[in-house]
């Protein structure tokens, strides 16, 4: 992928997919989050606002953190996707996916108004079939960590 670190994955979604709360950048209201490769794992980091909170309020919300996993592993396995087949990607070019099946493990209280970092690990790549390991920290302590399926949505012919 050329220029792989210059642009964030969901930059090259395509505009009819980038409408998502989590992560299209298209979606004024929503958290327009940036993923990025550092290496072979990939890197976000986001700053919810206190109105995130859960059930107590110094707490982050956990289906926001669910949003942020899925939002970052579903990025993630697209821009793995890219890599391994070696799209020259531009602008609308990069491969769709969503998520089969997802899995979340709360380990820790995440605080609100601090900033969160997700980090994604590829698993494995199976055809259409991408396998990726989120761990979301803030302020150096792992809060949570996720598993999801995500599956390469097949093009219109």
């Amino acid at each position: 992928m050329e220029n792989e670190n210059n642009f964030a994955f969901q930059d090259y979604y395509p505009d009819d997919y980038a409408h998502c709360y989590g992560c299209g950048r298209l979606n004024e209201d929503g958290l327009q989050i940036k993923s990025y490769w550092d290496g072979d794992e990939s890197v976000c980091h986001v700053n919810p606002h206190k109105h995130y909170t859960g059930g107590m309020k110094d707490i982050l919300y956990g289906g926001l953190i669910a949003s942020l996993i899925d939002c970052h592993g579903a990025g993630t396995a697209a821009a793995a996707q890219a890599r391994e087949l070696k799209i020259n990607l531009e602008p609308g070019t990069m491969p769709r996916f969503v998520t089969a099946s997802l899995k979340v493990d709360y380990l820790a209280p995440t605080p609100v108004g601090k900033e969160i970092e997700l980090r994604g690990t590829v698993k494995s790549i199976d055809g259409r079939k991408v396998v990726v390991e989120v761990t979301l920290s803030s302020e150096n302590n792992l809060c949570a960590r996720g598993e999801g399926l995500f599956i390469q949505v097949r093009e219109k012919s």
